[in-house]
């Protein structure tokens, strides 16, 4: 029997979430399906939870995020509510998530940098792109405001990986219905751009 979680309330944890589409089917490779998530993911942060990073792949999910009340109920929110809105602005009436979902605990902020790494190289890795920025649902794109690591769990600021997703100002754009960073990533801007699939249907 899986041992009980423990809640987050008020208690500032930060987990590595994952979560599978049911019959693992590429459900997120349709274009307009990877938008959707992005956006349900955005329209709950800040009330369920603290989002700072996020990897949509085409059968499934990394989120690192740090919940407001409980872990369960934030990915409740981002389950269910994906759910709700596939069959209210889809008309889907497919299964979309297998049931339950894996959780890591985020220990200190070296196990914060490594999954954040993985979230963000995940793309790359899985040979979706060639480098993370490529990869358009995924925060290893420059194109998302993400919340900070919480306090205790920040890498080391002089370390270049987080200089670039520190001190950024942000602008009231939106992409996927997201917040939007306005800035060059790495010293690159209008990199060609690449998604799991263009099919947006």
């Amino acid at each position: 029997m899986r041992p009980i979680r423990e809640h987050a309330t008020n208690n500032g944890q930060t987990y590595m979430v994952t979560s599978s589409t049911w019959g693992r089917r590429a459900l997120f490779s349709r274009e307009v399906w990877a938008k959707l998530l992005i956006n349900t993911l955005y329209h709950y942060r800040g009330s369920a939870y603290f989002l700072h990073e996020f990897a949509v792949m085409p059968d499934h999910i990394h989120v690192l995020l740090t919940p407001i009340t409980s872990l369960e109920k934030a990915v409740q929110f981002i389950k269910g509510g994906f759910s709700y809105r596939a069959k209210k602005e889809l008309g889907s009436n497919l299964e979309v998530w297998q049931k339950g979902f894996s959780d890591h605990r985020i220990r200190d902020a070296s196990d914060y940098r490594i999954h954040q790494i993985y979230i963000q190289q995940n793309p790359a890795h899985r040979n979706f792109c060639e480098k993370a920025e490529e990869y358009l649902y995924s925060s290893g794109h420059s194109g998302f405001e993400l919340d900070p690591a919480p306090q205790g769990l920040k890498p080391e600021l002089d370390d270049p990986f987080t200089a670039r997703l520190e001190g950024v100002p942000f602008q009231s754009k939106t992409l996927y219905g997201a917040p939007v960073q306005n800035r060059i990533k790495n010293g690159r801007a209008g990199t060609a751009m690449k998604g799991p699939n263009n099919n947006t249907a």
